[in-house]
């Protein structure tokens, strides 16, 4: 890390939070203007998600040639994906790849947290303070923490008795945890909950999944590429580049075009079939737009899934347990599995319905429900996070006046397009409510496009001899107004989810991403630059 005392004292530009996908980027852009600017990461290394997620399985399912930067040719042809889908391994080691090659970490302090980021309306800066000591003073702060980088830590009742290991996936340790011939409990079968039981499986003991929401899930095919591979990915490189700002969700594949009951029944199933084989989320993502939309189109391709699972179980009262019921397929977050149904039909895997008998409290031993105790080793907590605003929670952003981002929030999560708050000013957030990035668009995609506005926004700044921008209020709340029409006309809102915010008691239910798909979303921040940001006060 660079020398505190020194950086105390020196006024910067930029100050970046996180050094992941968004941060890596936003460092590199900002430094190409010629600005002084400084990374701040609570982490050891590079890779935000990849740095933190590091538990038993972890992988992408935005496959590898969609998953990287744009921004270097040189970047492109140097760096040679290993499979469709980067596990967490090779995704981290891309990352820093990506530091050392241009050079980044000399401007990154690592494990430094931030604490309170505050603008002072006398100077038209902020100043941002950290648990290391380190205090910044800054013309610009960028929050790139990602959507996903809070975790949920749900305090069982009696859980700091447990006298085994208890650990959350998203601040597993970076040694590992030792499972094999140990009876283990994972509790959450979201994504992560997935990859987890998938994986660990056939080395425990024994292993107990406690399931809440039964989730559908994708089968993934996940070949591993030679050169050959990597020299045809390559080819086609320009016209992937074009495609992912072309398509609603931001991958390089395009969506069906024919209405869904347009569409004879056995070819609709042939399609599907189809759909199913092909080893992604092209179902969910470039499958039939109805699925979102209309109920009847949404029940038949929920039933199809459904279906697919029953298939894999052996025991029919296992397979009803693990399928989705009360909810369609797509409203909620769609994972990729390597064989997670088929790990049921294992003898050292027991399922439990916790709608039938819940959680009652952690014991000395293991996890006791309604049904009983059952003993264990080690508790894997799998249980996602406060999405969208609990990265911006937990530091306390004060705006003009020394209004609380906290407080405000209380009342209503606000954003103009995901990209600045009213009564924030210089203040520019990646991955934050109301953009496509918070659920539905390859975050790699949504972060850059992100990215290059926050850095064509302050170009247009300093290029024109201005300091401040903010977004008026009644810009912001046309924004919250079109989010709202979109998304309210959707399934996906109407489903309680971490997409809406259920998953966290007294969260406002809204669905925090912006649902209208990234070519919509690109043209209404085109726009706003196009018209010299017109509903934001410039000055």
């Amino acid at each position: 890390m660079n020398n505190i005392a020194t950086l105390d004292q020196q006024p910067l530009d930029a100050v970046i939070i996180g050094a992941g996908f968004a941060g890596l980027y936003q460092l590199w852009s900002l430094r190409k203007l010629g600005l002084r600017v400084r990374v701040v990461d609570a982490a050891a290394g590079v890779g935000g998600t990849w740095y933190w997620n590091s538990y038993p399985g972890a992988r992408t399912d935005s496959p590898s040639n969609v998953y990287q930067y744009w921004f270097s040719d040189e970047l492109l042809e140097e760096w040679n994906w290993q499979q469709r889908y980067p596990d967490q391994q090779e995704s981290e080691r891309y990352f820093n790849y990506v530091a050392d090659r241009f050079d980044l970490r000399k401007d990154i302090s690592f494990n430094t947290r931030v604490e309170s980021a505050t603008w002072d309306d006398s100077t038209r800066r902020w100043n941002v303070k950290t648990d290391t000591g380190l205090t910044l003073n800054t013309q610009f702060v960028i929050t790139a923490m990602g959507p996903l980088s809070a975790p949920l830590v749900p305090m069982f009742k009696g859980q700091e008795s447990f006298k085994g290991r208890l650990v959350h996936t998203a601040r597993w340790p970076r040694e590992g945890v030792d499972l094999k011939a140990k009876r283990v409990g994972v509790i959450g079968t979201g994504a992560t909950g997935i990859q987890v039981v998938q994986t660990i499986a056939p080395e425990v003991a024994h292993l107990t999944v406690f399931q809440r929401t039964a989730n559908y899930a994708v089968p993934m095919i996940n070949p591993r590429y030679d050169d050959a591979d990597r020299a045809a990915i390559r080819a086609k490189y320009p016209e992937t580049r074009k495609a992912i700002w072309t398509t609603f969700i931001g991958f390089d594949i395009p969506g069906q075009t024919r209405p869904f009951f347009s569409i004879p029944a056995d070819e609709r199933r042939e399609i599907l079939e189809a759909l199913w084989a092909d080893g992604t989320l092209r179902l969910w993502v470039a499958g039939f737009a109805e699925v979102f939309f209309d109920p009847a189109a949404n029940h038949e391709v929920s039933e199809f899934v459904r279906e697919k699972i029953r298939e894999r179980v052996k025991d029919p009262k296992v397979a009803e347990i693990l399928t989705p019921k009360d909810h369609g397929f797509g409203t909620r977050r769609v994972p990729l599995e390597n064989g997670y149904f088929m790990t049921f039909n294992r003898p050292n895997v027991d399922l439990v319905d916790l709608r039938a008998t819940p959680i009652e409290c952690i014991t000395e031993k293991g996890i006791r429900t309604s049904a009983g105790e059952i003993e264990l080793d080690v508790i894997i907590l799998a249980t996602g996070f406060d999405a969208g605003t609990g990265g911006f929670l937990a530091i306390d952003f004060r705006g003009r006046d020394g209004v609380s981002l906290r407080e405000e929030w209380k009342k209503e999560v606000r954003t103009t397009m995901g990209l600045q708050i009213h009564g924030f000013p210089n203040l520019f957030t990646t991955s934050a409510p109301y953009a496509p990035i918070a659920a539905f668009c390859n975050a790699p995609t949504c972060l850059q496009h992100q990215v290059q506005w926050i850095t064509e926004c302050i170009d247009y700044l300093h290029k024109n001899d201005r300091a401040v921008i903010e977004p008026t209020a009644e810009a912001e709340q046309r924004w919250l107004a079109h989010h709202d029409e979109i998304a309210n006309q959707t399934l996906v809102a109407k489903t309680k989810s971490w997409y809406t915010g259920s998953n966290i008691e007294g969260k406002h239910f809204r669905l925090l991403s912006y649902i209208g798909g990234l070519p919509a979303y690109i043209e209404a921040c085109d726009k706003v630059k196009q018209k010299d940001y017109e509903g934001f006060e410039v000055s």
